[in-house]
């Protein structure tokens, strides 16, 4: 029989994710990035943790729209936005913004939680006798509120959550303090779900599995890729010219995909939606399990030897340099959610997160780039799909039709 090739572009989590499936496949597999996965470079390297099983309600959103030309002027607001980006955006803003209704919102869900319902059971099946495993712990998720009025103003989240089962339950303000002691007064509401997933440190997670991967045969190659080009034999250009030729290739290399994708020919809507961490080494005490701060959209988990605290959204482009100022809002607001905290040192870190309008991935092959199968866009729950976008690829790639309908995430639907 003859050895099946494949290069993967890109080795964050999903790259990762589907280079181990498609060499448990029995493929002879390539993985590609300049930056070693799980070092700082990477978007995997700084998210929030959070296998995020109930995220069924897509970004774009009526209440967004109406909040956001307020945010954007607003200091202490979790958006940001450099104005002179504002003309490359709008191919982008535009289809976002006609998602953002009822209807859109309602159709969209559906596929969205097509990837996330089992988000938990695939990591698992993926970690599963590896050293990865040892990184995914389980328990409650809370979101925190200023008053119970927020919660109950958004209906039309409600409404999503209870069409897919996935409705909070609430808590007091009492019983918030009662299960965690040094919580700030300002929040006065929450609501929880049990047997929540998250990882203790998603670096050292992504790195695992690619070590199990290295491990068990799989090759790497540490370098920068500046084209693909598509058809019966596919390729891989390197820089400085070396070519990698294989039966098939996977494009996985997150925000920038799109640079690929329009060399393959193809109009992708994809965003370099940028999200930044603080994390505090060392802290005097930490959260009991992770929390959603809704006033300032951030996540605060508990990790390996630190607090991160990670959200914020900053349209810049990819190569824009960092903005000092939304790690001073996160700094202030973890202020309100401990006032007491105090922690050894704190450093901060910027990500760029691959985002489509429609806050559905990219999954699968396209009729104008044959053998090319792309596997990105994951937004704000890239860690939470990544393995499962990455099985859905290996069951592609040989030729296995998948359990659930493709046609939401193709890659040529912009």
């Amino acid at each position: 029989m003859t050895e099946r090739t494949i290069v993967i572009v890109g080795a964050g989590i999903t790259g990762v994710s589907a280079a181990e499936w498609l060499r448990r496949d029995g493929w002879k597999t390539v993985l590609v990035d300049p930056i070693h996965p799980g070092d700082p470079g990477q978007t995997s390297f700084g998210n929030a943790g959070l296998i995020a099983r109930t995220s069924v309600v897509p970004v774009a959103s009526p209440s967004l729209v109406r909040k956001a030309p307020m945010m954007v002027f607003d200091p202490d607001s979790p958006l940001y936005l450099r104005w002179r980006y504002l003309p490359r955006l709008l191919p982008w803003l535009i289809p976002f913004l006609r998602n953002a209704n009822p209807k859109r919102m309602h159709e969209i869900a559906g596929p969205l939680a097509e990837m996330t319902f089992d988000s938990t059971e695939q990591h698992m099946a993926l970690a599963r006798g590896t050293k990865a495993q040892a990184f995914i712990t389980r328990g409650d998720y809370i979101s925190l509120y200023r008053s119970r009025s927020y919660w109950e103003q958004d209906t039309l989240t409600a409404e999503i959550q209870k069409r897919f089962d996935m409705v909070p339950a609430p808590l007091t303000r009492a019983e918030l303090a009662e299960r965690d002691r040094n919580l700030g007064p300002d929040y006065t509401f929450g609501t929880i779900y049990s047997d929540f997933g998250w990882l203790s440190s998603p670096a050292g997670y992504v790195r695992a599995l690619f070590d199990h991967y290295r491990g068990q045969g799989g090759d790497f190659r540490q370098a920068s890729v500046v084209d693909v080009t598509p058809g019966e034999a596919p390729t891989v250009t390197l820089e400085g010219g070396e070519i990698l030729t294989a039966d098939k290739v996977v494009l996985s290399a997150g925000a920038w995909s799109r640079r690929f994708a329009k060399s393959l020919g193809m109009t992708i809507r994809l965003e370099a939606e940028r999200g930044y961490h603080v994390s505090m080494a060392n802290p005097s005490f930490t959260a009991p399990h992770p929390y959603m701060v809704t006033d300032a959209k951030f996540v605060l988990t508990p990790m390996q030897g630190a607090l991160r605290a990670a959200g914020v959204v900053e349209f810049a482009g990819l190569d824009g340099p960092e903005h000092p100022e939304p790690p001073k809002f996160i700094a202030k607001a973890v202020k309100r959610v401990y006032p007491g905290l105090e922690f050894e040192s704190s450093t901060s870190w910027m990500g760029r997160r691959p985002t489509t309008p429609d806050s559905l991935p990219a999954i699968g092959e396209a009729a104008a780039a044959p053998n090319v199968l792309h596997a990105y866009g994951g937004q704000h729950v890239g860690l939470t799909i990544g393995p499962k976008v990455g099985r859905l690829i290996a069951d592609l790639a040989g030729r296995r039709t998948p359990n659930i309908d493709l046609a939401p995430y193709r890659p040529d639907r912009f």
